[in-house]
C-alpha cells in the first residue's frame, strides 16, 4: 500500500493498516532508537513510546516528505526526551568533562564493519554519543543540536569533537592490534 493511502487507512484506525505502518518501520525505527541507548530493552520502550506518537500525531504528517522521515524525527525526539527523563541516562548525559572509560576489547583483531564500528560508537559515554549521532548519523546542525538538548551550540561542537577523537583513538589502536595479529607479532 502506497504512504499516503497507509496514512489514511491508519487514521481511520483500521487495524491491518496500523499493522503494516508498523511492520514497514519498525525494524529501522529500532536501530535508530538504539543508536541512542545502552540497551535494547530501552530501545524499544522508546520505540514503542514512538509509534504511540506516530499514530497520535499522524494527522499532522503532511505528504511533502517521505513517511519514514517523519517517523524518524519522531523517533529520535523520543529517544532524547528518555534519554533527558530517564534516571539511567541522567548523569550520563551531562556535557561536562567527565573522564572516559575504555573500549572493551574481546578479540583483538577486530574489523570494522558497519556493526563493530557502531557498537564502538555506544560505548562513547552517552553525551558523546548522543550528540555524535545527531550530528555524524542524522545530519542535525549544532544549531539544531543544541536547541534540542538545551545547551550551546559551542557545547555540541566540543563534545562531536571530543567524541570523534576519541572514537579516532579507539580506530587507531583497532587498526594496529589487527596489523599486528595479521603480520605475528602478536
Amino acid at each position: 500500500m502506497e504512504d499516503k493511502k497507509l496514512v489514511a487507512e491508519c487514521m481511520k484506525r483500521v487495524p491491518a493498516a496500523q499493522r503494516e505502518l508498523y511492520d514497514r518501520f519498525a525494524p529501522t525505527m529500532l536501530a535508530i532508537c538504539y543508536r541512542y541507548t545502552k540497551s535494547l530493552s530501552d530501545a524499544e520502550d522508546v520505540l514503542q513510546e514512538g509509534f504511540v506518537k506516530v499514530f497520535k500525531y499522524l494527522n499532522a504528517f503532511r505528504s511533502e516528505g517521505e513517511l519514514g522521515g517523519w517517523i524518524r524525527s519522531i523517533m529520535v525526539n523520543t529517544a532524547l526526551n528518555f534519554l533527558k527523563t530517564s534516571r539511567r541516562y541522567q548523569y550520563d548525559l551531562s556535557f561536562s568533562d567527565m573522564p572516559l572509560h575504555p573500549v572493551a576489547e574481546a578479540d583483538p583483531a577486530v574489523l570494522l564493519e558497519a556493526k563493530q564500528l557502531s557498537e564502538l560508537i555506544r560505548q562513547l559515554p552517552t553525551g558523546f554519543q548522543t550528540i555524535f549521532n545527531l550530528h555524524a548519523v542524522e545530519g542535525y546542525s549544532h544549531v539544531e543540536i543544541a536547541a534540542m538538548l538545551g545547551i550551546s551550540d559551542g557545547t555540541s561542537r566540543s563534545q562531536y569533537a571530543r567524541a570523534r577523537a576519541l572514537l579516532v583513538e579507539w580506530l587507531e589502536k583497532f587498526s594496529s592490534n589487527e596489523q599486528e595479529v595479521r603480520y605475528g607479532q602478536r
